[in-house]
């Protein structure tokens, strides 16, 4: 990458830590872009995001309007895209050149992915402009895929393997205690199977719930997808297990599993059609406004790993933030950006879904006002556990602490390769050992591409 490109290289289209900074009020909060910024005449931003539930877009609204209300000459609008079918969004948008301003939460190999193929702006300023010390620490290292160089940051951190279990029924069965290997997982689904509840809701569709899924299995049966200098490490002893785990824990899921993605699975087990879930802290403010009647009994845990000597993997797909580079108005753009992070309006963002989009600033995570809040105050240990779960967690393009970011994470997952793998060997019963060499040697395809 050329210097022009690194940081501060293009400052001319950027926000200057200066020019950032002007608009800081006396709380600490960018509230306001540059006043040179608001001369240039009206700027119309578009925001795009696949997270719109309504309580999300009424917190969206109120940052929305609080940054039109200090900057006359700006107007934000706010697009939802889709959690399944982002990538051709986005591609028609890059091929047309009719791009958004910025997007947020997209998964952290989605911007890795978009910054190898030199679509993004650096991110770095923004970063400035909204107080590195402010991050988690290690907050933005997936995001420095070139050296001082930042291609977004997190808008939230998730924890999107979390099993949830019900104490009611788990009490029912006689099972006293959370399982936490395998085996003790599939024997405690068994034994609170039945009565028109399944034990848990499991996706088994051709989509990035099954291919997420399957990743994190790998992991949790002690493997992974790629070795350490991203070598196809997925034709393994783990993965075998993998899917053996999957295909054993078939006849516990619904029938309509075969459909699954993230909605059914959390709708299953917020209805109370599943024993158990795996799914992000959305679980907790959905249980108490669609089924309250299990509320006091729900709680969560790490998923099982195979044994009990392998340690947890939380996937955590880092929700982000990233700026197309063909975006006009850059810099209303990067002041928006850095004004997401604004206390009042990201509090609200984060308490719109509680315990789902977990805060990235440690000075918000200490906010008095982002823990009052009443599913934050009724579930303090599962809000903890979720933190630090995902604090720690990884995904596809950073696998481990000792892994290379992977550039090829977001087209891998969207090719489908691992959902299909999980396809051919559970539903279908092909030879595991010819599909996973399959499998391996279409992903090696896609990293050489």
């Amino acid at each position: 990458m050329s210097e022009r490109n690194r940081i501060g290289g293009d400052r001319r289209r950027g926000l200057t830590r200066r020019g950032a900074l002007a608009g800081i009020a006396a709380g600490g909060a960018l509230l306001a872009a540059p006043a040179t910024l608001r001369a240039q005449g009206r700027a119309r931003l578009r925001w795009w995001s696949p997270q719109a539930s309504p309580e999300q877009l009424a917190a969206y609204r109120f940052q929305i309007e609080r940054f039109m209300a200090a900057n006359p000459g700006v107007e934000v609008v706010f697009e939802k895209t889709s959690d399944e079918g982002y990538q051709p969004q986005m591609a028609a948008a890059f091929a047309s050149g009719e791009v958004p301003n910025i997007v947020t939460h997209l998964p952290s190999f989605a911007v890795s992915d978009y910054w190898s193929n030199g679509l993004l702006e650096p991110f770095n300023e923004v970063i400035e402009a909204i107080g590195p010390e402010k991050f988690f620490p290690g907050a933005n290292d997936i995001y420095e895929i070139d050296r001082g160089v930042y291609a977004g940051t997190g808008i939230g951190n998730s924890a999107a393997n979390m099993l949830w279990v019900r104490r009611d029924l788990m009490e029912k069965a006689g099972i006293d205690r959370i399982p936490r290997t395998w085996d003790e997982l599939r024997d405690a689904c068994r034994r609170m199977q039945g009565g028109g509840v399944y034990g848990a809701p499991l996706p088994y569709a051709k989509n990035s719930m099954t291919t997420l899924t399957i990743i994190g299995f790998i992991h949790l049966a002690g493997g992974s997808v790629f070795s350490p200098d991203l070598e196809v490490a997925l034709d393994s002893e783990a993965t075998r297990n993998a899917l053996e785990f999957y295909a054993s824990m078939r006849e516990l899921c619904p029938p309509g599993a075969t459909n699954y993605s993230w909605g059914e699975s959390l709708t299953a087990f917020v209805s109370g059609a599943t024993a158990t879930g795996i799914y992000t802290g959305r679980v907790l403010i959905n249980v108490n406004k669609q089924n309250p009647a299990i509320a006091d009994h729900v709680t969560c845990a790490t998923y099982p790993t195979i044994s009990a000597d392998v340690a947890p993997w939380t996937f955590n797909d880092f929700p982000s933030v990233m700026i197309p580079r063909q975006a006009g108005d850059m810099d209303a753009t990067k002041a928006f950006a850095a004004f997401l992070f604004d206390p009042e309006g990201y509090i609200r963002q984060l308490h719109a879904a509680p315990g789902h989009v977990l805060p990235v600033l440690k000075t918000i995570n200490d906010d008095p006002r982002y823990r009052d809040n009443d599913i934050i105050r009724k579930y303090p240990a599962e809000v903890e556990l979720m933190a630090a779960a995902a604090a720690a967690g990884h995904n596809l393009g950073w696998e481990t602490k000792a892994h290379r970011p992977n550039v090829k994470a977001g087209a891998i997952v969207g090719s489908g390769v691992l959902a299909d793998m999980v396809q051919r060997v559970v539903l279908n019963g092909e030879n595991v050992d010819r599909v996973v060499g399959e499998t391996a040697r279409a992903i090696e395809a896609i990293m050489k591409s």
